[in-house]
């Protein structure tokens, strides 16, 4: 997803798109096109994170059973030793 290199050597400026190159700030297409296919791909992931996790309380079994787990990790912050 992240950092992911362009397979076009030869960049063109946004220069014959004025709404497009105002919000490029003058970066060639192709770095604005990676930059926004990224921004989709972690916003398509968070959208189905939380719609796993709507599903998950909304399932008072497995919701309880998610929040005993969770107790139990936070046992584990608590276990004797220093931060570093």
């Amino acid at each position: 997803m992240h950092g992911r290199k362009s397979q076009h050597p030869h960049h063109a400026p946004l220069e014959s798109s004025p709404s497009i190159a105002g919000q490029a700030g003058g970066k060639p297409m192709q770095a604005f096109l990676d930059e926004a296919i990224d921004h989709y791909q972690r916003e398509k992931i968070l959208d189905e994170v939380n719609a796993a996790y709507a599903t998950l309380r909304n399932n008072p079994k497995a919701w309880k059973a998610e929040l005993a787990e969770r107790a139990l990790w936070d046992k584990t912050l608590a276990d004797g030793t220093k931060d570093e």
